[in-house]
């Protein structure tokens, strides 16, 4: 999947690069990369969020789930996933430009605002709830739970298996920063060069 994900990102890059009319700056591949990064660096929580409704994250197969709980759970690694996935907006042109097959707004250009401000807002709330989260491991804010609670295996290979999974979420929230500020410069120099009109898709 991962050596995938790469030569797709690749492709993009080269693809990218090869259209970008005379005069536009073309997606640097460095930030195509960081784009695809971002799914992945979620997709490991997703993951173990789903194999702990199947009973399979090494603890707590005796805890009775709600009603309500086994859907939130998955649903929360399908938006947490769906989320990342819009990372790739900022890279792609369906972030520049609305694509075609959307009716009455085909072939529009996005205000660059629409993008940066959801995209900043997201990044600063993820790396809070990051940080919040591995700070809380280091100082004990809040108090875990031990292994008959909810809140998630103390030890062993479960809690191993545990972090490993959730660690690579610290990197989402910087990676779209980062893949936002390089937005937003390119959609400035390019929007100058072009004079900032009407594009088809």
């Amino acid at each position: 999947m991962i050596m995938h994900a790469r030569d797709t990102a690749a492709a993009t890059a080269a693809e990218t690069s090869a259209v970008a009319p005379a005069g536009r700056e073309p997606v640097p591949r460095w930030a195509v990369l960081a784009a695809h990064a971002v799914p992945l660096c979620v997709l490991p929580s997703g993951l173990w969020r789903v194999a702990l409704v199947l009973g399979l994250a090494g603890y707590n197969e005796d805890y009775r789930w709600a009603a309500w709980e086994r859907p939130y759970v998955i649903g929360l690694s399908v938006v947490c996933e769906g989320l990342a996935l819009l990372t790739l907006g900022l890279v792609r042109p369906w972030g520049e430009v609305v694509p075609r097959r959307v009716p009455w707004l085909r072939g529009r250009r996005i205000p660059i605002p629409v993008v940066v401000v959801p995209a900043a807002l997201g990044a600063t709330l993820i790396t809070m709830l990051c940080a919040y989260a591995a700070l809380n491991q280091v100082f004990g804010f809040v108090e875990p739970l031990n292994d008959n609670g909810d809140s998630g295996p103390t030890g062993g290979p479960a809690a191993w298996a545990l972090w490993a999974a959730y660690a690579p979420l610290i990197a989402w929230g910087p990676l779209v920063a980062v893949l936002t500020v390089a937005y937003r410069r390119r959609r400035r120099a390019n929007d100058a060069s072009a004079g900032a009109g009407p594009v088809a898709a």
